[in-house]
């Protein structure tokens, strides 16, 4: 049995004429813990893009989560998504609707059609992420720690086998950011693969895990030693 869950093999990334990566590799096995890191302009958002099919690569070799992304049809996308996670920066939250109605939304355009089975599968994701309660506040009635933690219960809901999270923590204070990335690191130990994005190395020291570091068009892994 095949235990990566993302393959790169010689691949590409261009966006806007502009080659962002050539020729990488990168392999991560079912239930690892990956922090991609580089500078500004590294590329860190456009490789977690090439993941979940918003880019396309430009030559090579990439399968995610099962599904080989080169020959990927527009009408598969949404069920690859259904098997990622994704976590934004600016928690993209929908600000005219509850929390509830936020998980509701993504539930039902992925296919969920019972009430019941809808409200348990809310009441389980906020637990998850200690929102008990939370259902019915509104975006702007939350913190930036519990609006992270109400897009990392979205990620949840379809109970994917990979969350990519692209700078979770960019839209933090250090302490929120601390709580965000323990929380990935408690789902992760319950066997989800995780890959984070981010320029925030303080998290990287406090949660060791391995690194990919984006450079000259490049993917290398370093020690936490190497920061």
């Amino acid at each position: 049995m095949n235990d990566q869950i993302i393959s790169l093999e010689g691949v590409n990334i261009h966006q806007n004429q502009h080659q962002i990566f050539n020729n990488i590799n990168l392999k991560i096995k079912s239930g690892d813990f990956v922090y991609l890191i580089g500078e500004t302009g590294s590329g860190k958002s456009s490789l977690v893009k090439s993941l979940y099919a918003e880019i396309k690569v430009s030559a090579g070799n990439i399968s995610v989560a099962g599904y080989d992304l080169n020959k990927i049809q527009s009408n598969e996308i949404p069920i690859l998504r259904r098997k990622i996670g994704i976590v934004f920066q600016d928690f993209q939250l929908l600000s005219d609707r509850t929390v509830n109605e936020n998980l509701d939304f993504v539930l039902k355009s992925t296919g969920w059609k019972d009430k019941k089975a809808i409200t348990k599968r809310i009441n389980e994701v906020l637990e998850s992420v200690h929102l008990e309660g939370f259902n019915n506040k509104m975006p702007y009635e939350l913190s930036g720690g519990e609006q992270q933690r109400a897009a990392i219960a979205r990620a949840l809901l379809n109970r994917p086998d990979v969350i990519l999270a692209d700078e979770p923590t960019g839209n933090l204070d250090p302490n929120k950011s601390i709580k965000i990335v323990k929380l990935l690191k408690d789902i992760h130990e319950q066997g989800t693969t995780i890959v984070i994005a981010t320029h925030d190395y303080e998290i990287i020291k406090e949660f060791h895990s391995r690194i990919i570091k984006c450079i000259k068009n490049k993917l290398m892994e370093i020690s936490i030693d190497e920061l």
